[in-house]
């Protein structure tokens, strides 16, 4: 299993940015999608789950009508589209898949780096 985030970056507040999860190892369309973030001394939060389909994705309320999770599942990645962006939204973003291996395991990429700064 393999995921591979992309798209991270330097953007000023108000900006926007598409973060790009790249998987394989597993059978993509199957299994829903997660993002998440972990900002400097914090805990790492859950950002957005989009659904096997891609027919919904659930949001942080910290997000919610700024961010845009969506996948394809033709090319095996989840994305994350970033709007409106605010230095509180300044974190090393993942995505996560979860998997049954004889038990549920959590599988991680290696994160991208997005600072939202002036």
């Amino acid at each position: 299993v393999q995921l591979v985030e992309s798209g991270g970056g330097l953007v000023q507040p108000g900006g926007s940015l598409r973060l790009s999860c790249a998987a394989s190892g597993f059978t993509f369309s199957s299994y829903p999608m997660s993002w998440y973030r972990q900002a400097p001394g914090k805990e790492r939060e859950l950002v957005a789950t989009i659904t096997s389909a891609g027919g919904s994705t659930n949001y942080a309320s910290s997000v919610k009508g700024r961010f845009t999770g969506s996948r394809d599942n033709a090319k095996s990645t989840v994305y994350l589209q970033m709007n409106s962006l605010k230095p509180e939204d300044t974190a090393v973003y993942y995505c996560k898949v979860t998997l049954f291996r004889l038990k549920w395991y959590d599988y991680w990429g290696q994160g991208t780096q997005v600072t939202v700064s002036s």
